[in-house]
């Protein structure tokens, strides 16, 4: 046992050495490996890796490992799936291995939420999209009529398949965020179904994380619309909440033109029209390139895949919703090859601890080892859903269901996010953030404290201090101790433990946050700089 090396390298099997002779002394291969065909299907040559076991135990003296270092040099397209001794290093290998390779199979796929005022129709638009594409047949919606009328709901069932627990039938009003899919020939689509009611709003929040596209569900019919596009109303509030969660382009939704008191009068449409693009363009999206009016009503079916009778909405001249974001929509850019950065949105425990959420950047296969952040404990995953489907590997944009090992469910929290172990997510609990004050009755300075939305993360933080005020028109800082409505400025900010954040322009999503109090949101702002 003195004479053993302890600091030796630790010991690499060569599956190209030759057999082990007693007596004779080693000599390195002739170099002709490079022949071999290069690593693009690494998965076959790794099989060999069980073959040498019977060399591991014969080369046992301590002498042995150490010539092996050099031959694990000279073939290095080989060695790189092999080693598993350490954890780190070959991950970063194997990191660069899960590149995203376009087989033709994989569908872009697309999230959209649906927001709007309560009320509105947008889980009865988005059970018209499930039964329109084929995802709920037409004997489960005679059931679910039949049931409705019952209870003399009569025009609601249409939103049960989103609404699906009790408690939301029985008053109509989405509580939870309900999710379902559909596919067309080009695209897989996630719905998420956000409730509208102002009580729920933070559940809304989580969905629109998610979010790729936004629809805003409107009501055309007299009065709906005005009350909830009045101050308070959910209309201003969601799409706002949209924007700052990141999403891109708004589809508007002018739903109900079928009603009495609209019976699909084109003046409606342009009135409310006409009431919403300066709103909108406040907020940031760009009327022209970013939204999209299209008027249909949900309980119909009307514009939604197909054009209705010429007597109705026969002015309307442009796509229908699934034409639309079929074929209209352009392409989002993903990161496929990026590090990988998964949201976790929901956990539960089922015979493991399983999480549910959303890959903003990279691709994950199964077995991969991976880090949560900010507890830094790696994990391995050891089965992978998309869509409630099992698969092998899932990619940026995906909506995902991990099976972890190594991590208990309650040492997980939704906002946590999961990172590829060479580049993880940034941790702070002070930072310094671009906030503009969209509602609030007096001012802000330091020491107020409010409740922070980032992805999926909620954490109260307090003010420490506000560093500046900057000028809407000219972007001119000046100092400042205080900030009120309708500003916007640069403060300092502060949460009791740290959690993920990154600066808004290396990782967008991860550097836009909302600020609430009192349950309305009266700030969004964009991190700058962790400090700490």
């Amino acid at each position: 046992m003195s004479n053993w090396n302890v600091n030796a390298n630790s010991f690499v099997p060569n599956p190209n050495a030759r057999p082990f002779v007693p007596g004779q002394p080693y000599t390195p291969p002739a170099p002709e490996q490079p022949v071999v065909e290069p690593a693009e299907d690494w998965e076959e040559q790794a099989d060999p890796l069980p073959v040498p076991a019977q060399q591991e135990t014969v080369s046992a003296p301590v002498e042995e490992p150490t010539p092996a270092a050099p031959v694990a040099e000279s073939a290095p397209p080989k060695k790189e799936p092999t080693p598993e001794e350490d954890v780190i290093a070959p991950l970063a290998k194997k990191f660069q291995r899960t590149v995203y390779v376009d087989d033709g199979s994989h569908k872009e796929h697309i999230n959209i939420v649906f927001v709007g005022h309560v009320d509105a129709g947008k889980s009865t638009i988005g059970g018209q999209l499930m039964f329109l594409t084929g995802m709920v047949d037409k004997r489960t919606l005679e059931k679910y009529e039949r049931e409705a009328k019952e209870k003399g709901r009569e025009s609601w069932y249409l939103s049960w398949c989103m609404d699906t627990n009790d408690e939301e039938r029985e008053k109509g009003k989405t509580v939870e965020v309900g999710r379902a899919y559909f596919e067309t020939e080009k695209r897989h689509f996630t719905i998420l179904d956000a409730p509208g009611h102002k009580s729920f709003v933070p559940n809304m929040i989580a969905g629109a994380t998610q979010a790729d596209l936004a629809v805003l569900v409107i009501s055309a019919r007299r009065g709906e619309f005005e009350t909830g596009f009045d101050r308070g109303g959910q209309t201003r509030e969601h799409s706002m909440l949209v924007k700052t969660a990141g999403v891109k382009h708004l589809v508007i939704l002018v739903n109900k033109m079928d009603d009495p008191t609209v019976k699909w009068e084109e003046e409606r449409f342009k009135e409310i029209e006409g009431k919403l693009t300066p709103y909108l363009r406040k907020l940031g999206f760009n009327p022209k390139t970013d939204i999209t009016y299209i008027p249909c009503s949900g309980l119909t079916g009307s514009f939604i895949k197909d054009r209705p009778s010429a007597t109705e909405g026969s002015w309307y001249t442009g796509p229908c919703f699934i034409e639309f974001i079929d074929e209209l929509l352009p392409s989002f850019k993903r990161d496929f090859n990026g590090p990988v950065r998964c949201i976790v949105c929901e956990k539960y425990s089922e015979m493991g601890t399983v999480i549910i959420g959303k890959m903003e950047s990279g691709c994950v296969q199964k077995g991969d080892t991976l880090v949560v952040m900010p507890n830094k404990q790696p994990v391995q995953v050891l089965q992978i859903w998309a869509d409630d489907v099992e698969t092998d590997r899932v990619v940026a944009g995906d909506n995902i269901k991990f099976k972890l090992k190594g991590i208990e469910e309650s040492e997980l929290q939704a906002g946590f996010i999961i990172c590829s172990p060479d580049s993880l997510a940034k941790t702070g609990r002070i930072f310094d953030a671009e906030v503009l004050v969209l509602e609030h009755k007096s001012i802000i300075a330091s020491g107020y404290s409010c409740v922070l939305h980032i992805q999926s993360a909620v954490e109260e933080v307090t003010v420490k201090g506000v560093i500046a005020t900057i000028d809407k028109k000219t972007g001119e800082k000046k100092r400042a101790k205080f900030v009120k409505q309708d500003e916007k400025c640069i403060m300092r900010l502060e949460s009791a433990e740290s959690f993920v954040l990154e600066p808004f322009k290396e990782f967008p999503y991860l550097g836009r946050f909302t600020l609430r109090d009192e349950g309305k949101t009266i700030a969004i702002g964009k991190v700058l700089k962790v400090i700490e």
